[in-house]
């Protein structure tokens, strides 16, 4: 009887502890979403950007909505008549003025095909992040009042390309990743933080903040929203961006 019982304590701790194993759940999942379902959807994106400090800044704000379809035919976007006159009336402002405002071209410059894939199939683009990057833990978690769980990665610097780690002095980046009871991603948060000096005298800092939510269309993993931002300091100039894409399919 206390065989029995042991045995039976056993294969409860191991089925838990294979419950448990969110980083195999969640490549599992990213695996099954092979991105065959046809999907249609509304873009919008909004931009903004700060460049230098007081008197002297200068700001930019951007806004635009497309249609995105995503299939057998490949990557589609489609502008619509509103969006290309505001395009033409603001080439023509320009062209009278080069400091007249152009918040459409703006906005345009954030949704080119590597901007979108990664929303259209976002499991591809998940995937290759969790490859890149190194497991550390996973824990109970919540998201929108719902159990979860959640797995952290730390971002390794060589995942930056040489010219972009040349000077650095400090690195740290981790990864962080929520998902459901299969493993389906339901959000995600990268950071990454780093600082250092160039040419002996110039010093300069970055940080990178960046969330993502996911939602499943058929066996389609779609990033549903992506806010991304960007703070630069360097050499006696700042510079900070915003930017936030939502992505509805229907």
């Amino acid at each position: 009887m206390r065989v029995i019982h042991a045995l039976g304590l056993a294969a409860a701790v191991l089925c838990g502890a294979a419950r448990a194993d969110g980083l195999a759940d969640l490549k599992g999942a990213l695996g099954r979403m092979q991105a065959h379902t046809p999907v249609k959807a509304t873009l919008e994106t909004r931009t903004w950007r700060k460049v230098g400090e007081g008197k002297e800044a200068e700001e930019f704000n951007g806004a635009a909505t497309i249609t995105v379809e995503d299939g057998g035919q490949g990557l589609r976007l489609q502008y619509p008549r509103d969006l290309l006159a505001r395009l033409d009336a603001e080439n023509q402002g320009t062209a009278k003025n080069p400091n007249a405002k152009t918040p459409t071209i703006y906005a345009l410059r954030e949704v080119g095909p590597d901007d979108l894939r990664p929303m259209t199939s976002a499991a591809e683009a998940l995937a290759r992040n969790v490859e890149r990057t190194v497991y550390k833990s996973e824990k109970p978690a919540t998201h929108n009042g719902k159990p979860a769980r959640l797995l952290t990665f730390s971002v390794p610097i060589n995942t930056l390309s040489d010219r972009q780690r040349k000077h650095l002095k400090e690195f740290e980046g981790t990864l962080e990743v929520w998902i459901g009871a299969e493993g389906t991603p339901l959000a995600s948060r990268l950071d990454l933080h780093g600082s250092g000096r160039a040419f002996v005298v110039v010093s300069f800092e970055f940080r990178q903040e960046e969330q993502c939510t996911y939602a499943l269309s058929g066996d389609r993993l779609l990033m549903t929203r992506n806010e991304k931002k960007i703070f630069n300091a360097g050499a006696g100039e700042k510079s900070e961006e915003r930017m936030v894409r939502t992505l509805q399919a229907g």
